[in-house]
C-alpha cells in the first residue's frame, strides 16, 4: 500500500509538474547554459564555425568596453531614481485608496491599467505624447516643462524614461501595498488612537513597520524590473542621443544581434546576471533582516 501510494504521488507530481518543468527547461534554463557555453567563443550567431577564446571575451568586457561601463552606469542612476519613486508613488496611492473613498475601486482599476499595456506598445505612446503633445501643451500653458527637449537631451531622456517606467509599475506595486495595509490588525490603530496617537505616529510606528515585507517584496520587484529595462528604452529612446540612454540589456541586444558579436553579448549577458542576482539578493537579504527586527 505504501508503495502504490508513493507511486501515485510521484505520478501526480510528474503529472502536474513535468510540463511546467519541460517549457521551463526549453525556455529558461537550456538557452542559458547554452549562453554561458557561447560566451567563451568569438561566434557570430550565424555560421557553423565556433572558435574558442576562454575568458577573453569576459576581459574585454570588464577592461575594454566603455559602452558597457555607460550602459551600467547609465542603468544604475535609472534603477536608484526609479526604485525610489515607483515605491514611493505605489505606497502613496495605497494609502490613498485605502481610505474611505466613494471612487477607490475605480481609482484602482485606472492606476493599474498601464501595467496591462506591453512597454513597447507603451515606449511608442510616450514618445508621441513628449514630442508632439508636450510641445502643444507648452506652446498653450507657456509652462516650460512642457517645452523642454525630452527625447532630444540626455539628462531628460534619463528622466523620460523613469518617467514612463513609474507611470507604468507603480500601479502593479500600489495592488503590493493595498494588500499588505489591508492585513493589519484595525484594532493596533485603534488602540493607538485611542492612546493620542496622530495619524503622522501611526503611519511610522505601526503602519510602516507592518508592511516591511511588502517593501521587500515590492523592492525586489523594482530592482528587477529597472535593472532589466529593454522594451521601453528600445521603443522611446533607443539608447539616445549618441547612446547617452542605452540600457545594459539594450547593449547587450545590440552587441549579439546588430553587431553579430554573440560570443561577445552572451559574455555581457553572463556579466549582466551575476551583477543583477548579487544586488538582488543582497538587497533581499538585508531587508529580511529589517523584517526580524521589527
Amino acid at each position: 500500500m505504501g508503495i502504490n501510494r508513493r507511486r501515485t504521488v510521484i505520478l501526480n507530481h510528474m503529472f502536474f509538474i513535468g510540463p511546467a518543468f519541460l517549457f521551463f527547461l526549453a525556455i529558461v534554463l537550456i538557452p542559458f547554459l547554452l549562453g554561458t557555453v557561447y560566451s567563451f567563443t568569438t561566434w557570430n550567431g550565424i555560421s557553423t564555425t565556433i572558435t574558442w577564446v576562454g575568458f577573453d571575451n569576459f576581459v574585454k568586457v570588464l577592461t575594454n568596453d566603455s559602452q558597457f561601463l555607460q550602459s551600467f552606469i547609465f542603468t544604475t542612476k535609472f534603477t536608484i531614481a526609479a526604485v525610489v519613486i515607483t515605491n514611493l508613488i505605489g505606497f502613496l496611492f495605497a494609502l490613498a485608496l485605502t481610505s474611505k473613498i466613494r471612487s477607490r475601486n475605480l481609482l484602482r482599476t485606472a492606476f493599474f491599467l498601464p501595467n496591462v499595456i506591453g512597454g513597447l506598445i507603451l515606449g511608442f505612446i510616450w514618445q508621441f505624447i513628449f514630442i508632439r503633445g508636450f510641445p502643444v501643451i507648452g506652446e498653450l500653458t507657456s509652462i516650460p516643462f512642457f517645452n523642454l527637449p525630452w527625447l532630444g537631451d540626455a539628462s531628460t531622456a534619463f528622466w523620460g524614461l523613469v518617467i514612463v517606467f513609474t507611470w507604468q509599475i507603480s500601479g502593479y506595486i500600489m495592488v503590493v501595498y493595498i494588500a499588505a495595509l489591508q492585513s493589519i490588525d484595525y484594532s493596533l490603530v485603534e488602540a493607538a488612537r485611542i492612546d493620542g496617537a496622530s495619524k503622522l505616529q501611526i503611519l511610522y510606528h505601526i503602519t510602516l513597520p507592518l508592511v516591511v515585507p511588502a517593501f521587500t517584496v515590492c523592492t525586489f520587484l523594482t530592482l528587477s524590473w529597472a535593472f532589466k529595462i529593454f522594451d521601453l528604452n528600445l521603443a522611446l529612446t533607443n539608447g539616445g542621443p549618441y547612446d547617452s540612454s542605452q540600457s545594459i540589456a539594450l547593449n547587450i541586444y545590440l552587441e549579439a544581434f546588430q553587431f553579430n558579436r554573440y560570443g561577445l553579448g552572451t559574455a555581457k549577458a553572463v556579466v549582466f546576471f551575476i551583477i543583477v542576482a548579487t544586488i538582488s539578493l543582497a538587497q533581499v537579504y538585508l531587508m529580511k533582516r529589517k523584517e526580524v527586527q521589527h
